[in-house]
């Protein structure tokens, strides 16, 4: 359980250092228009610091950390999170430095992160399956 509180505090600190550096590079570069660090800070509080401090509200009350397959989900889930939000810091510090992104850097930039949402989808659904057998269990338990 304490792996998961731990991981929820550092989505939050995340999420604050996110924001400050969207202000600030923008700020310090001039730069003006559409960037995806705008929502890093935001996929880092709802998707990690928000979802984890959920996922811990589960571990207290139905021992969900107990199961066999958590740490499977804990894993697939917080690797799809952060392989996403870093590749959103990589194209958006690229688009505020204007890279051209069209020699191929924004497709490979898609396909990881693609990835990282595969990976976070594959954990969605483990951790609906903790859910749905630990609810089982207690029925049978009681």
């Amino acid at each position: 359980m304490k792996k998961v509180l731990n991981i929820a505090f550092f989505y939050a600190i995340l999420g604050l250092v996110s924001g400050v550096y969207y202000r600030e590079f923008t700020k310090m570069r001039d730069f003006a228009g559409e960037t995806q660090l705008s929502v890093v800070h935001t996929h880092s509080f709802a998707l990690g610091m928000m979802i984890m401090l959920i996922v811990y509200l589960f571990c207290y009350t139905m021992k969900i950390h107990t199961l066999k397959n958590f740490d499977v989900f804990f894993y697939f889930y917080n690797i799809g999170v952060l392989s996403t939000i870093t590749l959103m810091i990589i194209r958006g510090t690229l688009q505020v430095l204007e890279f051209d992104l069209s020699v191929g850097v924004d497709s490979a930039i898609s396909g990881i992160a693609g990835l990282g949402h595969i990976s976070v989808t594959i954990g969605l659904v483990l951790f609906f399956l903790l859910l749905r057998k630990n609810h089982s269990e207690n029925i049978r338990t009681k």
